[in-house]
């Protein structure tokens, strides 16, 4: 896992790519979050953030330049309330292969005046009902979605549907799920017998995680102290110093990112 720092920035590749766009690559460095991106000094129309573990969509100084982001393959879950303000001229969003799980978590996008191209191939939130009408409905200025052009009859029977008694009312209903609770968040999930939830773990609890996180031998730990610190989920073994065998006893999964807390 590697920390985004301004050196970091300066020092990946920087080109100009098929669409005489400038391009920032950011791939594969297992980044957990966007942060320093002050460094970019808004000098990139695209960044290239695929391959990496961000949580979150957030996380940006206002970067007016910005056309493009491409996120496929992270682990976003939720998206910032105020990404139209940090990134105001957004075109085109890729986020293929991520964990975003209601349509109601797409709201914040919806404020992006010039958003054009969505894509959210392989997220959870893309196999609900209604999805592309929903999409369809609440971003009247997208015109591909999941790489597919909505077509303007698909665009006037998704506003039909959703204008129609029955649409307010599933309207409100994805609403009411997005607020129900933290996006992908599901309380206890993937904790086993040996793992006893901590909320509210001490400093000294916290500063334990931390130090074992330097000491951990591979990546595997890294993450699995990253995700126990971040979740609050600490396992009673760990504290009484045999974190080895919770670690290897956890069933918490790579894949399952909906049980983190970001």
């Amino acid at each position: 896992m590697v920390k985004l720092t301004p050196e970091l920035i300066n020092q990946s590749m920087q080109y100009m790519n098929p669409c005489r766009d400038r391009e920032l690559d950011l791939r594969g460095y297992k980044i957990p979050q966007i942060e320093n991106m002050g460094a970019t000094l808004d000098q990139f129309d695209t960044i290239d953030f695929s391959d990496n573990d961000i949580r979150k969509l957030d996380g940006f100084p206002r970067l007016p330049r910005l056309k493009c982001l491409l996120l496929n393959n992270n682990r976003i879950v939720r998206i910032s309330e105020n990404l139209h303000e940090s990134l105001p001229n957004l075109q085109s969003v890729i986020l293929t292969g991520n964990n975003i799980q209601e349509l109601g978590d797409l709201e914040p996008l919806t404020k992006l005046p010039q958003l054009e191209t969505l894509s959210l191939l392989t997220n959870p939130v893309s196999t609900k009902q209604h999805y592309r009408e929903y999409v369809a409905f609440r971003f009247p200025s997208l015109r591909l979605l999941d790489f597919r052009k909505i077509k303007q009859k698909e665009r006037e029977a998704a506003n039909q549907l959703f204008k129609s008694k029955k649409g307010k009312e599933m309207h409100k209903e994805i609403v009411r799920k997005a607020k129900q609770a933290l996006p992908g968040v599901t309380p206890n999930a993937g904790v086993t017998p040996e793992m006893q939830t901590m909320q509210n773990a001490t400093p000294a609890d916290i500063q334990k995680i931390r130090e074992a996180i330097k000491r951990a031998t591979n990546l595997h730990e890294v993450e699995r102290l990253t995700r126990m610190l971040q979740s609050g989920q600490i396992s009673g073994e760990f504290l009484n110093g045999n974190h080895h065998s919770t670690l290897q006893s956890s069933s918490v999964s790579d894949g399952n990112n909906g049980t983190e807390a970001d």
